[in-house]
């Protein structure tokens, strides 16, 4: 059984048929629909991303299944972004990349370059885990997949703040208020105190290219689940309880549907959904010890998207014709009522699409703490047609816990959300996917050497 059908429990079903075979049968509960957070909103016929909206060019799992799926990049639309600090701007950008960098360079000095080699350190050794995993190499915890990918020092990266580690590497205090509150605004919701390990998952997606599918990102996870012919079953998951069959553990899942509640019996359970006590109110039985609670709470986000003209006299620019930016990003002021806002594309572009210039009514998607009242909307848009408003309990209040949860609840019990305490990305979860599956299958045949093993760059290169 496989609990939640976002991304996390289609890829783990796709790799789990992978890995076990296409005898496995595979059961996926899901309430709300398939896809999870990577939802859509739908304005005027078109249909836009609410959330998820940006894939990171080194995402390879993500890579892979689009190429599997038979799915398309969407075709890229440029705009220029800019840092807004309620009273102006204190960084944009150009179509000029030398004089970009220049920008930068005259601001901040070479904070920004000590910022690319930081994070590019990360990512390289983050790259190792695609080796490990080809090689059928899994862990059974955070902390030993994040020390086979950088020792200890990948460890006390979640445990310690970015803001913390960049200023170790000579980044300037401005730097990091300016534009790394900027990024991790836009993308976490949250402020430089997160920690710096998914300080750096989030900056790398920021400074790479990016992409998306076209049609929309939660085309991957019903791809993925009908490659796999999983059962979809539309219903909620409650609880499990442990039984035993001939010495083996025996999962109970027990949900309800439109039909009413039910319970089926299971070898092996993967739960992608959060085991937070503010997002499930899930029971475990019989489990001795019992399961516990998992410590932290999760950061509250609301996204409006919003058809309509902008407001660009807000901003400064009192002609809307000459408002040059099509993503805005907010440093952590305290009147500041939004934490980004962007002129977003539909989910399908054809090659005669245009983005709408900056006097005309566009579709706007505008992240918040808060649900925006009449006011805060009238000052960002002169006027507007429609207002969607999703709130989301999106990523986990990443200075609310130090510990991270386990990844084996029990012999064939697995969690697969606790990864989003590390870091919360598309690639993330599906990484996680991998090595949840790889970690089943090698316990399930008892390969103990495929776990947690020690040293394994070096067992890589002489297994190459």
């Amino acid at each position: 059984a496989v609990v939640g059908a976002g991304l996390g429990g289609s890829a783990v079903a796709y790799f789990l048929q992978q890995h076990f075979g296409p005898q496995v049968q595979l059961d996926v509960y899901e309430p709300a629909g398939v896809g999870g957070r990577l939802a859509t909103v739908t304005v005027n016929k078109q249909q836009y991303e609410s959330r998820g909206a940006s894939i990171h060019a080194l995402s390879l799992h993500m890579q892979d299944f689009v190429k599997i799926l038979g799915l398309k990049h969407r075709r890229e639309v440029a705009g220029k972004s800019a840092i807004f600090s309620g009273e102006h701007f204190v960084l944009e950008e150009t179509d000029w990349y030398l004089l970009n960098l220049f920008r930068l360079w005259w601001h901040y000095g070479i904070s920004f370059l000590r910022l690319q080699m930081w994070v590019e350190e990360v990512m390289e050794k983050f790259m190792r885990i695609y080796k490990y995993q080809a090689h059928g190499y899994a862990f059974s915890s955070l902390e030993e997949l994040l020390r086979s990918l950088g020792g200890d020092a990948f460890v006390n990266m979640t445990q310690r703040s970015v803001a913390e580690s960049l200023l170790e590497v000579g980044v300037t205090q401005r730097f990091v208020d300016d534009v790394i509150a900027a990024v991790l605004r836009s993308s976490y919701g949250q402020s430089v105190l997160v920690p710096a390990f998914a300080g750096a998952m989030s900056l790398a997606g920021a400074q790479g290219s990016t992409w998306a599918v076209e049609g929309g990102n939660k085309l991957v996870c019903s791809g993925l689940l009908k490659l796999t012919k999983a059962n979809v079953i539309p219903a909620r998951v409650t609880g499990i309880s442990l039984h035993s069959s001939e010495g083996r553990a025996l999962y109970q899942v027990h949900y309800e549907g439109s039909e009413g509640q039910g319970s089926a019996f299971y070898d092996m359970v993967v739960v992608t959904t959060p085991l937070h006590p503010s997002r499930s109110n899930f029971t475990f039985e019989n489990f001795e010890p019992p399961i516990a609670d998992f410590p932290g709470a999760f950061q509250p986000s609301v996204t409006s998207v919003v058809h309509g003209y902008l407001n660009s006299s807000y901003f400064g620019f009192p002609d809307p014709k000459l408002f040059p930016f099509a993503s805005i990003l907010t440093t952590d002021t305290p009147d500041l009522f939004f934490n980004a806002m962007d002129n977003i594309c539909p989910v399908n572009i054809s090659s005669a699409f245009r983005r709408k210039q900056p006097q005309e009514a566009a579709v706007w998607r505008v992240l918040s703490q808060q649900p925006l009242d009449k006011q805060q909307l009238k000052t960002l848009f002169r006027s507007y047609y429609s207002v969607q408003v999703t709130e989301w309990q999106t990523y986990p209040r990443y200075d609310a816990t130090k510990s991270l949860p386990p990844i084996v609840l029990h012999e064939n019990l697995f969690y697969l959300s606790g990864v989003e305490w590390v870091a919360s990305s598309m690639e993330m979860i599906a990484v996680a996917a991998k090595n949840v599956a790889l970690l089943a299958y090698n316990r399930w045949h008892q390969d103990l050497e495929k776990i947690d093993q020690k040293d394994l760059m070096h067992k890589v290169k002489t297994e190459l």
